[in-house]
């Protein structure tokens, strides 16, 4: 396993348990459970924590993908403008939910807002992590690009054949 290996393993961790934490909080939002609000909590928290994962293995990865055939360095750069903002928005996502987390433990009455601002802040993560995601995946899959990168990636291709 190399460093790519790694980033790879550990990106989809969070862009997938915001998901989750979002669907869980919704739910909990819905059967009206404090306990199933609390776990969304947990898994937001537990997403953030991928989140750094994700963020301090991407470097290296870099490394690596950059020296691959068809890769472009302004799909790499795009991808990393995209990381440090949903990178942000998950500490921000990690650390209100824990501070809900608290709060709701030491049974404040305002946990309600709490709850509601991780909720705004999970749904903004979700929409960032969809661009995070693409822009990530068309790094190396040529399949999911727009027709100008795959244009561009052919002609490359075909000025190697002459």
């Amino acid at each position: 396993m190399n460093d790519v290996h790694i980033h790879l393993v550990v990106t989809h961790l969070p862009i997938v348990g915001v998901l989750i934490g979002f669907l869980v909080l919704l739910t909990g939002y819905i059967k009206k459970s404090p306990q199933v609000k609390t776990t969304a909590l947990g898994i937001f928290i537990f997403s953030a924590l991928a989140a750094i994962a994700a963020f301090y293995t991407g470097e290296a990865a870099e490394d690596i993908a950059e020296n691959l055939p068809g890769v472009s360095e302004t799909l790499i750069h795009t991808h990393e403008e995209q990381a440090e903002l949903f990178y942000t928005m998950m500490l921000i996502l990690g650390g209100a939910s824990l501070v809900t987390l608290l709060i709701h433990h030491k049974k404040y009455t305002f946990v309600k807002y709490g709850f509601i601002v991780v909720l705004l802040l999970s749904l903004s993560s979700i929409i960032i992590s969809k661009y995070v995601g693409t822009s990530g995946g068309e790094i190396t899959h040529v399949e999911i690009r727009n027709d100008s990168n795959v244009i561009q990636l052919d002609s490359h291709y075909d000025s190697e054949d002459d």
